[in-house]
């Protein structure tokens, strides 16, 4: 059973990214022009420095938007299974989970793997 997002939550993120990808369409279209303009009125040295510019600044931008737009999806999901284990550890037994005992700790509370307190442990900076 997980955390269902309310409509306008939805709804904003859609509208932002559709407004993001809008600006960097218009973005590069904006320097492709600039680039063509500039290409029609130069040179051969200076046509080729103006496009690889050009190429440059359009796949930079476009690049951008879509990693931060990856990495925002990603925190988006990840922020979701978050809320959504804090539910399932609310609700405690009825999911099979113990409050007293979380999954990986012992009876005696300390995590698998870690020492019980039976043994001694070596002082810090001896192997």
């Amino acid at each position: 059973m997980g955390h269902q997002r309310n409509a306008s939550d939805v709804g904003l993120q859609k509208t932002r990214a559709w407004a993001g990808l809008a600006v960097v369409v218009l973005g590069d279209a904006a320097i492709t022009l600039a680039a063509i303009w500039g290409v029609h009125n130069a040179d051969g040295a200076a046509a080729t420095a103006i496009l690889t510019s050009a190429f440059t600044a359009v796949s930079t931008m476009t690049t951008a938007y879509f990693g931060i737009r990856a990495a925002t999806n990603t925190a988006q999901a990840h922020a979701q299974a978050q809320a959504d284990q804090a539910v399932a550890r609310a609700s405690g037994p009825a999911t099979g989970q113990n409050r007293e005992n979380p999954p990986g700790h012992t009876a005696e509370g300390a995590a698998e793997g870690e020492p019980s307190g039976d043994h001694p442990r070596s002082p810090p900076g001896r192997a």
